[in-house]
């Protein structure tokens, strides 16, 4: 136990609580009009993710992956019951228990890259060069790709890209052959004229906003320019907690899931901000640290999928709030509001302790 405390890389777990803890704060700014309805039940969610990340630290991972075949199968029929679900916000995501709104996709993630860990692991027992078998290469993005079709035919694209990132990441240091990787890039480049006239028009309509705010400033381009101007009014330290224009006065929408980055910029400033960006490069360099010193390999798939799936979300939810990125509903990891997403990132963070107490000896 001495030796697990000692190599456990407690980085990643006090970095997850302070941008957890910046979260809450803007939480409980923006939902003052609500008398705090979102900020106490992300509080429960939190209390509730707790015995998550210690089972998730606590048992050996390579334990878990054995039972993720099985839980691999559970959730695919998780996410083929939910598409006959009521449709909300245009998409059939969640499961609703009373008040409680159960999202598959995101508990789905940390399973999909279990799974595929322990598939790719397998498949290589007869060395790592194995992945680049044809059959064995494509068995492995056949699995990943059923909960990705799944996942768009809610429709949620944002969440099918952190899956797909995830697949990248891990595949990349798997031992998989430049050329496959070439005649991805080169496949992609000819599809993406192809997928981009069968997008449905919500999905092309957000690309054109993107591109072009102010060409619908009061329909699909008003959340844009509405986030801008919450994070450009902020500048140095921001206006104050409960003192935002945008956030108080109800002009950010959703303020409390996708645009909560927008809330920090207005209410804390650049200072803030720059903090979260300081402190999501120090998470995601300590989850590659992490997957370097694994004492196997489907312990560095497992902490680089994690990986995966965090840039993402970082990179794409900052993105879309300052513009640089089209609008696709990606919460920021720990800071967002959202009880699936919140018990899935401290699962991830319990199983990157984890894989970072059983390496073979103490690297701090």
């Amino acid at each position: 136990m001495k030796k697990l405390l000692k190599n456990t890389e407690w980085t990643v777990l006090i970095v997850s609580l302070l941008l957890f803890a910046i979260g809450a704060v803007a939480l409980f700014s923006a939902t003052q009009s609500t008398e705090y309805g979102e900020f106490k039940k992300q509080i429960q969610w939190f209390l509730i993710s707790m015995p998550f990340l210690f089972l998730a630290y606590s048992i050996d991972y390579n334990v878990i992956a054995r039972f993720s075949t099985v839980i691999y199968i559970i959730m695919v029929g998780l996410l083929i019951g939910v598409l006959f679900t009521k449709p909300i916000n245009g998409a059939t995501s969640w499961f609703q228990i009373g008040d409680v709104g159960i999202q598959p996709s995101e508990l789905a993630k940390v399973v999909v890259v279990l799974f595929i860990s322990f598939l790719i692991s397998k498949l290589q027992v007869r060395g790592r060069k194995e992945i680049n078998r044809f059959w064995k290469l494509l068995t492995a993005f056949i699995f990943m790709a059923i909960p990705i079709f799944l996942i768009i035919k809610q429709p949620d694209y944002g969440t099918a890209m952190a899956y797909v990132f995830a697949m990248v990441f891990i595949l990349f240091i798997s031992g998989i052959d430049k050329k496959y990787i070439i005649f991805t890039i080169v496949l992609m480049a000819v599809l993406v004229p192809v997928v981009y006239n069968k997008l449905p028009q919500h999905a092309l309509k957000r690309i054109e906003v993107f591109l072009n705010p102010e060409s619908d400033p009061r329909g699909d381009g008003y959340n844009i320019i509405q986030s801008k101007l919450a994070i450009g009014a902020g500048q140095l330290v921001g206006m104050g907690i409960f003192q935002g224009n945008q956030t108080q006065l109800g002009f950010l929408h959703p303020k409390t899931t996708d645009f909560i980055f927008s809330v920090i910029g207005e209410e804390f400033g650049f200072i803030a901000t720059a903090a979260i960006l300081v402190l999501y490069v120090v998470l995601i360099t300590k989850i590659v640290y992490i997957a370097k010193t694994a004492k196997d390999n489907i312990g560095s798939y497992i902490a680089v999928g994690i990986g995966g799936i965090f840039f993402f979300h970082m990179l794409e939810n900052i993105g879309m709030t300052i513009g640089l990125l089209p609008i696709t509903g990606i919460p920021l990891p720990f800071v967002s509001y959202g009880g699936s997403s919140l018990v899935t990132n401290f699962i991830c963070i319990g199983l990157l302790l984890n894989i970072s107490s059983r390496r073979q000896k103490s690297y701090l």
